[in-house]
């Protein structure tokens, strides 16, 4: 996806509230919104969204000193989502169709977002797994017959801190021993890296790479080669959340995109409302 218009506020705005994770300090503050601004009027609106985001975060942590401001934000979300997992599991294990039901979780997972929303409290991602067994899916549901489809190599591209725990849940309905899961490759945002994979229980189920760049995305030009090899290979590829979307949703390759639709760029794309759960194709051979 190209960067639209509309994506300009958003980036001041989440440079904001970035630098105000990272420190209380207001001249910093303010170097940061002016370097932000600057490097927003350079930029070609012809590049995704993330790779601006990986602009802000870097410059972020460069003029904060604080190289992970959302490293409290993320153990927070794991735990948070820790203490939820054993009663989701048995709702997917008694569920009448155990691997939609985990999907549906996985992609409620994705309302953990602070890059879109800074205020994500239990209470909103209680209330939005309650919902997410009723709610209307965008996409086909036929293409769940994919993730369970035998000797598929599966590429699963996490986003964030503490949704990596509905994550789990879904592969845990799959075949693990045939799954990668990617995290990414330095701080950015609430993003899952390596240390949530461990957290989380992740690197005890399946094999975790990270992809070797520091945007809130999946930038194909910046990740690591071995991360590239796994890429091309997979069969198919799961990719969670609005970064992946932003990144990937161009690019010829078997991919189902599950995420929230939380901004008013991603609705029109896709053609659906703010806040729906959308299962998105890229791409599946017939045969």
């Amino acid at each position: 996806m190209e960067t639209t218009h509309d994506c300009l506020p958003c980036f001041i705005r989440q440079a904001l509230e970035a630098v105000r994770f990272a420190t209380s300090d207001q001249d910093v503050h303010e170097s940061v919104l002016r370097r932000v601004l600057t490097a927003a009027a350079d930029m070609d609106l012809k590049q995704s969204p993330p790779l601006m985001g990986q602009v802000i975060h870097r410059l972020v942590r460069q003029i904060s000193g604080n190289d992970d401001p959302y490293k409290s934000v993320k153990a927070a979300s794991n735990r948070f989502a820790l203490k939820m997992y054993p009663l989701l599991k048995e709702k997917i294990e008694k569920s009448a169709a155990p691997v939609e039901t985990a999907v549906r979780f996985a992609i409620a997972g994705n309302i953990i977002d602070f890059g879109v929303n800074n205020e994500i409290s239990p209470e909103i991602i209680e209330a939005t797994i309650e919902r997410s067994l009723t709610d209307s899916l965008c996409g086909s549901r036929n293409v769940l017959q994919q993730f369970v489809f035998p000797g598929k190599k599966i590429l699963y591209l996490g986003d964030n801190a503490g949704e990596i725990v509905f994550d789990r849940m879904l592969i845990e309905k799959l075949s693990a021993d045939r799954i990668f899961y990617a995290v990414r490759g330095g701080p950015v945002i609430n993003d899952a890296t390596l240390a949530d994979a461990e957290e989380t229980g992740m690197t005890g189920l399946v094999d975790v790479v990270d992809n070797g760049s520091d945007a809130p995305g999946t930038v194909l030009s910046e990740c690591s080669a071995d991360f590239l090899r796994l890429f091309e290979d997979a069969d198919f590829v799961i990719a969670k959340g609005q970064g992946n979307f932003e990144t990937l949703s161009h690019v010829n390759k078997p991919i189902v995109f599950l995420l929230k639709a939380k901004c008013p760029v991603i609705a029109r794309h896709i053609g659906c409302d703010i806040g729906t759960a959308v299962i998105w194709q890229r791409f599946f051979p017939t045969d």
